[in-house]
């Protein structure tokens, strides 16, 4: 098969108007040549989500995370501030911090040279008497990093818009959840066997809920009430208003912020490219996907409370409750989604019409063919 067979079929796909809209081919899923386009076109470009600020709220404190095959070290340096760096050592090229936690300093576990938190190298052992050596000209390189809302985002192109502008008309559909003051409660990272992008479109789309989480949420998802619009540019969403069946999945008695029906209003948020988010009066949980490979996606996993309700007396327990539900509900997922990529491979594999219910899935098809091919999608974002 041609290495351009992938993106002619993803072209063609993506060209049907959405009243005849099919799901992308499952070249697009499987090709190894069609993920290295991605991450050359959209991982190695667009601003990726790392975690929620509150999860560095202390001086020193750090996580680390692999960008189009770049290990990045996101920390809270003494001032305060939000920083990115390179996660690699300027000396023999080890990469230097682990997982994520709390220091004083980055120290390289291979011959300890030492970095402060702003990046500066500050020891170097055994390295006075080289000629030419000086620790003032080494610096751990700079990445982009931005907050946003309360979200961190990285991203590799220096030529990049502002996570802020690019996100401008969500900011103010959402504005009356201030979800910046959400408290993030967990953070964990997980491999599922599926590939990124059918991680992502089960996110966008509650379609399957009734039948894939009929132990858990199923039952209280009822398809007649999803409001799927068309989306925009940077991203796509869809509204559930319902009375829910967690206490926090509604406002907190104490929440004056939010009236009306956005007391029982839920936003499903897809942020392109791979920063999904379900946002309650509440609570709120995400996923943050990168590829590993055409059959294993790296996902950070992540949720916590609304204000009101992390003041609340049972918080501890509402954050257990929300943990236990969100665990079931995964399970639920990753037996879905690796069944989807499983099936995808078979040689008899081919893509059927979407419901109207899967609207966002074909605005994403629509981003990724754009990245990945340049096709104009401008008719699409126009024909609403």
């Amino acid at each position: 098969m041609s290495s351009i067979q992938p993106v002619n079929e993803l072209v063609e796909a993506a060209s049907r108007p959405f009243e005849d809209a099919r799901a992308m081919p499952p070249s697009v899923y499987t090709r190894s040549d069609f993920l290295d386009r991605e991450i050359e076109t959209i991982f190695s470009k667009e601003w990726i989500c790392v975690g929620r600020s509150n999860g560095l709220a202390n001086p020193g404190d750090y996580l680390t995370y692999e960008l189009a095959g770049q290990p990045i070290v996101v920390l809270r340096d003494k001032e305060g501030q939000l920083r990115a760096f390179s996660n690699v050592c300027l000396h023999r090229m080890s990469t230097l911090l682990e997982g994520a936690g709390n220091t004083r300093a980055i120290v390289c576990p291979y011959h300890a040279w030492t970095y402060g938190l702003d990046g500066r190298l500050r020891g170097a052992p055994f390295m006075t008497q080289t000629t030419g050596f000086c620790k003032e000209d080494y610096a751990l390189p700079s990445i982009r990093c931005e907050e946003w809302l309360g979200w961190i985002y990285v991203t590799l192109d220096n030529e990049r818009e502002s996570v802020a502008t690019a996100l401008r008309p969500l900011e103010s559909m959402i504005a009356q959840y201030e979800m910046e003051n959400y408290v993030e409660c967990f953070r964990e990272t997980h491999v599922w066997d599926t590939n990124w992008k059918v991680l992502a479109e089960n996110f966008m789309e509650s379609y399957h809920l009734p039948v894939c989480h009929a132990a858990t949420v199923g039952g209280h998802s009822k398809l007649d009430e999803m409001e799927c619009p068309p989306g925009l540019a940077a991203f796509n969403y869809h509204w559930i208003t319902k009375e829910a069946s967690l206490a926090i999945g509604n406002a907190h008695p104490s929440n004056t912020r939010l009236e009306g029906r956005w007391r029982k209003t839920t936003a499903l948020l897809a942020i392109y490219p791979s920063h999904l988010v379900t946002l309650t009066p509440g609570y709120f949980w995400y996923l943050s996907l990168h590829p590993k490979g055409t059959g294993r996606v790296a996902m950070v996993f992540g949720g916590g409370l609304s204000p009101e309700f992390m003041a609340d007396p049972r918080a501890e327990e509402y954050v257990a409750t929300l943990k236990t539900l969100l665990d079931e509900v995964n399970v639920e997922d990753r037996g879905c989604t690796e069944k989807v990529f499983k099936g995808l491979s078979a040689d008899t594999a081919k893509a059927g019409h979407l419901s109207y219910l899967e609207r966002p899935i074909y605005d994403f098809m629509q981003y990724i063919a754009e990245r990945t091919s340049g096709l104009d999608r401008s008719f699409a974002l126009a024909a609403e």
